[in-house]
């Protein structure tokens, strides 16, 4: 079998998706921090032992759990026990070798993102033993600073630079990777830790599929049976929900019609940012557990956080984000219905292609009746708590345009509304909320979202404002990078402005998404392509 596989992918000229060898992959231990370590764990993240929550929770221990964990109950109440050290001496800062980069002033952005591909890019073999990082057969690469991770929909926007690079085999293991994950959790985790397990993100694996095939990198119906097992997950209870109930990720409307929301299977204080959950549920008159679950769905969504998922704009302890049928979540499920109906049609399996055909249109019909405005001319998210329209507009209002879900009409309604509304002098607004103190409000613009708008009004014949969010992007990154020499998570939308702030954590360096998407336009564009840094060596 394996010989015959390995066959037909040479005739098609494709690699076998089949040919890792799994049996070198380490075990993972899929408890997470918490429940490994219990007491231990709550003791050092309330202490603050370390100022971000995450430092722990990514730490190795230097011996077995059980044991460190039986030795801290033996220990902790004897006088003079020092949490902190207890901590340095059983565990060990998840690190990897340091590798220098120096930025070089006679490089080119495109030059300059071409040689961070390697410092960003993990191996298997450096994975720590018990720790909470997900082992994975193949390279991978992360987004840079404190993320230090595979991540779900981050990668997809990698990707799209990993192959303008010329990354082929990079591009290749990481497709392998995600086809990993899928197979052994069932579902992508938000990221690859144990902590990550009860949630994922944007379901964004169609589209890496899509680009895998155009690359030359697999087939896409290589990928069937993962993109089903996908579906599942972001369906699981569907079949059995009754009008104006919900289970996990999926909400029967009244009408009987079905959407997806954003979940997440714990209703604890998400470990990674333990500290920063307890005192958000505090600050709330909701219970506790609610508020978590909430955060945790917020966190799911990519969008950790937002105005578009509070009650109260400027209060995060309104989180509501398990009440709100999100417009960019139902409409890459839309796509992934697609794609499951295309593949399944190339396969000679005509029975399933028409099943996920018709559940796509159905969806569309949904999307169409309660997460479009006729009177402004966008999507808007949907609570359905309340029974009613989100009134804040978002840059998610343009993915039914990237996944070729809406009319020409709509479209051009929507270039209308986003030019008017959400058009910035960096580029393409995240919402129109101002200073909330969220990293996903303005005045900060994020890669990703800006390749959604950008491809999707192109998909409609609205190029003069698809360029026009372009050379506005490209013109923020590119005018920090030859202030700084470098390329970061996110951005303030206006030229020469200060580094983007919101959010529990510091601007992070590095930046994945943000150096695949530029990486990118700028083969398209090649206006910024020059561009050098000016700073000298930094």
């Amino acid at each position: 079998m394996q010989l015959q596989r390995a066959m037909s992918a040479l005739d098609y000229g494709f690699a076998d998706p089949f040919e890792a060898d799994l049996a070198g992959v380490s075990s993972a231990d899929t408890l997470s921090p918490a429940d490994r370590y219990q007491e231990l764990f709550v003791d050092v993240q309330t202490s603050r032992i370390f100022p971000d929550s995450k430092t722990f929770v990514d730490c190795a221990p230097c011996n077995h759990p059980e044991q460190i964990l039986e030795a801290y109950r033996a220990q902790r109440e004897q006088s003079g026990f020092d949490l902190r050290a207890f901590v340095l001496e059983h565990f060990s800062f998840y690190e990897i070798p340091a590798k220098e980069f120096v930025a070089n002033p006679d490089d080119t952005l495109a030059r300059h993102i071409d040689r961070l591909w390697p410092i960003l890019t993990r191996h298997p073999g450096q994975h720590p033993m018990r720790s909470s990082l997900l082992p994975l057969p193949h390279d991978y690469v992360v987004p840079g600073g404190r993320f230090t991770e595979l991540y779900y929909w981050d990668s997809y926007f990698t990707m799209l630079g990993l192959e303008e690079s010329n990354e082929r085999q990079l591009l290749r293991d990481m497709a392998d990777n995600f086809a990993y994950l899928i197979d052994t959790y069932g579902h992508v985790p938000n990221g690859n830790r144990s902590y990550y397990l009860s949630r994922s993100q944007p379901p964004v694996f169609a589209l890496m599929t899509e680009l895998f095939e155009e690359t030359g990198v697999h087939r896409a119906s290589d990928y069937l049976s993962q993109l089903r097992k996908e579906y599942a997950f972001w369906m699981d209870g569907a079949d059995f929900l009754r009008p104006g109930d919900a289970h996990r990720r999926c909400v029967r409307l009244p009408c009987g019609a079905l959407l997806n929301r954003y979940w997440d299977d714990r209703d604890t204080p998400r470990e990674e940012s333990y500290t920063e959950d307890v005192h958000t549920a505090q600050a709330s008159d909701r219970p506790a557990h609610e508020v978590y679950r909430d955060l945790r769905a917020g966190a799911e969504s990519g969008w950790d956080f937002s105005s578009r998922w509070q009650a109260d704009p400027t209060r995060l302890s309104s989180i509501r984000t398990t009440c709100i049928l999100p417009i960019d979540l139902n409409s890459l499920l839309y796509r992934l219905e697609l794609q499951i109906a295309r593949l399944s049609k190339a396969k000679g399996l005509d029975a399933c292609a028409s099943e996920f055909q018709e559940r796509a249109a159905t969806r569309r019909t949904a999307i169409d009746r309660y997460l479009w405005s006729s009177e402004i001319g966008a999507y808007f998210d949907y609570d359905w708590q309340l029974g009613q329209q989100r009134e804040n507009l978002t840059a998610a209002t343009l993915t039914p345009l990237f996944v070729k879900l809406t009319s020409t009409e709509q479209a051009q309604q929507i270039a209308i509304v986003v030019r008017e509304r959400l058009l910035a002098p960096g580029g393409l607004s995240t919402t129109e909320v101002e200073d909330s103190g969220q990293q996903w409000d303005r005045p900060n613009g994020w890669a990703p979202l800006q390749w959604i708008a950008i491809r999707g009004l192109q998909h409609y014949g609205q190029y003069e404002l698809a360029m026009d969010i372009e050379q506005r992007w490209l013109g923020v990154v590119s005018d920090l990078f030859e202030r700084e020499c470098k390329l970061v998570e996110k951005y303030v939308l206006r030229p020469h402005a200060g580094h983007a702030k919101g959010g529990e954590y510091p601007l992070q360096d590095g930046f994945g998404w943000t150096n695949g998407v530029t990486r990118k336009l700028l083969q398209e564009d090649p206006r910024h392509q020059a561009n050098r840094c000016r700073a000298g060596h930094c």
